[in-house]
Parts: structure tokens; C-alpha cells; sequence
């Protein structure tokens, strides 16, 4: 199993930044990607950025430019930097995370975190 922890969410003003952090742990053989998703009230859950293990990163559309993502492979943790926040950057933020477990390979969540950008 694989338990995943973010913190860094809150309130900010349209332009401002915001960093969020995800940890992982549990017991797994090890983690071959991590990435970030949101969700908006009545959208759908859509991918913001992700990271291999190699450290190959892939963005969103509408946040390339702006949000950075991250990881730290020692401490199966991930990061995502994000400047110049819009309101449409309001969401849930979830991190994910594609592991080997015991039991095969398998994808993770975390319980999400509230990010909300005011104009």
C-alpha cells in the first residue's frame, strides 16, 4: 500500500503563488511516476503535471509556463510550484502516484488539497 500526504494548499490573490507537497510511504518496491490532478466544482479531474522517476516532466495546457513540478526520488516526495495563479486555477488538487507494490503496479491518491485564487 501506498499512502500519499499533500500540504500546501490555501487561499491567494490572482497572481500570487502558491507550492503544494505530496510524500509518499508504505510499503512498495517503488515509484515509477508522480504527478498532480485537480478538480473543479462540476468538472471533471484533469491532469496538471507530472514526473518520472528519470525526471521527465509533462503539463497541462493552460499551466506550462507558470507551474513547475518536482521531485525528490530519496524521499519519494513531489513538489509543484505555481506563480501567477488564476481564478480558473481554483480546485481540488490531488496528488497521484504509479507504484509496485506486492500486489503489481497500481495508482494512488492523495485525499486532495483545496487550492482557491481569488480575482
Amino acid at each position: 500500500q501506498v499512502q500519499l500526504v499533500e500540504s500546501g494548499g490555501g487561499l491567494v490573490q490572482a497572481g500570487g503563488s502558491l507550492r503544494l507537497s505530496c510524500a509518499a510511504s508504505g510499503s512498495f518496491f517503488s515509484i515509477n511516476t508522480m504527478g498532480w490532478y485537480r478538480q473543479a466544482p462540476g468538472k471533471q479531474r484533469e491532469l496538471v503535471a507530472s514526473i518520472t522517476r528519470g525526471g521527465t516532466a509533462n503539463y497541462a495546457d493552460s499551466v506550462k509556463g507558470r507551474f513547475t513540478i518536482s521531485s525528490d526520488n530519496g524521499r519519494n516526495t513531489v513538489y509543484l510550484q505555481m506563480n501567477s495563479l488564476k481564478p480558473e486555477d481554483t480546485a481540488v488538487y490531488y496528488c497521484n502516484a504509479g507504484a509496485y507494490t506486492k500486489a503489481g503496479f497500481d495508482d494512488y491518491w492523495g485525499q486532495g488539497t483545496q487550492v482557491t485564487v481569488s480575482s
